[in-house]
């Protein structure tokens, strides 16, 4: 066991590359991104400011929208969500910016049903519809003013969608590398994190809890039910309401997994816990585009909330009730 300790210390390669891939991937997807923005660079610097028809234009080519989302630090996955977004929410104000009722796409009638789009489905919009495309130009031009877009979307990302960002200017670059650099560390904070808006509202309401720790009659468990637990209310010893949170806004293969976790671990609390209350906050766009997976997940929680406003005040009553007999 030793020898084989010191190998992979003696023999490490440290960082893995294949140099056909690397020289691949440099002259055909590097090199046409570049190519792209420079041309656009060219076309604003001739006729400034950048113009809808510049972006129309890029948008129908190879890596058109790639070289798009780069400039204003837009992920792909981000875009998918908003797109998506649209088709659920059916509001007026997004409808109109994205020229939506001229779209003369087939779409499911129940928003409750809808499935999200891939990328190879908007790309091929994209280069097909004309319609879809001006839908998109205006997003990316005046999406941060969008009353519907400024009420869902994080300001984070909302400052994204903007005219400004396609214009070449140095505070533009800074604010994206600045946005790009940071996202990690945005997302990664408490404070951004829905579970802390339970812990605020436990606090304001004086109601005793424990956050992030296990279950005692969990513990022993040698499966995935000996986890830690987001919320047990009012004690670890004789806990009324036991909560996990989940809010998702991108979309992952673990996601099944964890709803079969949250059903195993239903069944261990009705057994060593019967008088306690398993509570799910389920939320985000996430979840909703994974029907299967959210199917199962809620199966999981003898109630369901969400992080709506409405839907905390229930929670917030309920507790209040229960604590009270």
């Amino acid at each position: 066991m030793d020898d084989f300790y010191q190998r992979v210390l003696d023999k490490n390669t440290l960082f893995y590359f294949n140099h056909e891939f690397e020289e691949r991937y440099e002259a055909q997807q590097l090199h046409s991104l570049r190519l792209l923005l420079y041309n656009l660079y060219l076309a604003v610097q001739s006729d400034p400011p950048i113009k809808k028809h510049h972006l129309d234009e890029i948008l129908q080519k190879h890596n058109g929208l790639r070289a798009v989302l780069s400039l204003n630090g837009f992920s792909n996955e981000f875009l998918k969500r908003i797109t998506t977004m649209a088709r659920i929410l059916d509001d007026d104000s997004l409808n109109k910016l994205l020229n939506r009722d001229k779209w003369n796409i087939d779409d499911e009638s129940d928003p409750s049903n809808i499935t999200e789009w891939g990328d190879k489905t908007i790309i091929d919009y994209l280069n097909t519809n004309d319609a879809f495309r001006a839908g998109f130009v205006d997003l990316f031009f005046e999406g941060a003013t969008n009353p519907c877009l400024i009420q869902y979307l994080p300001p984070f990302e909302l400052v994204k969608l903007s005219s400004e960002k396609f214009n070449f200017e140095v505070p533009a670059f800074l604010d994206t590398v600045v946005r790009y650099k940071e996202k990690g560390s945005y997302t990664g904070k408490r404070e951004n994190n829905p579970e802390e808006e339970l812990r605020q509202l436990l606090d304001a309401a004086k109601i005793s809890y424990r956050s992030g720790v296990k279950l005692n009659r969990l513990m022993p468990l040698n499966d995935l039910s000996n986890r830690t637990m987001d919320l047990i209310i009012p004690d670890l010893d004789e806990p009324r309401v036991i909560v996990e949170s989940s809010f998702l806004s991108t979309t992952s293969s673990s996601m099944g997994d964890k709803a079969k976790a949250m059903v195993n671990i239903k069944s261990r609390i009705r057994v060593l816990y019967p008088s306690a209350l398993f509570i799910g906050f389920v939320d985000g766009i996430g979840w909703y585009v994974r029907k299967n997976d959210l199917e199962t997940m809620v199966s999981a929680f003898d109630d369901i909330f969400t992080f709506r406003h409405d839907e905390l005040i229930r929670f917030q009553s309920l507790l209040e009730k229960i604590l009270q007999r």
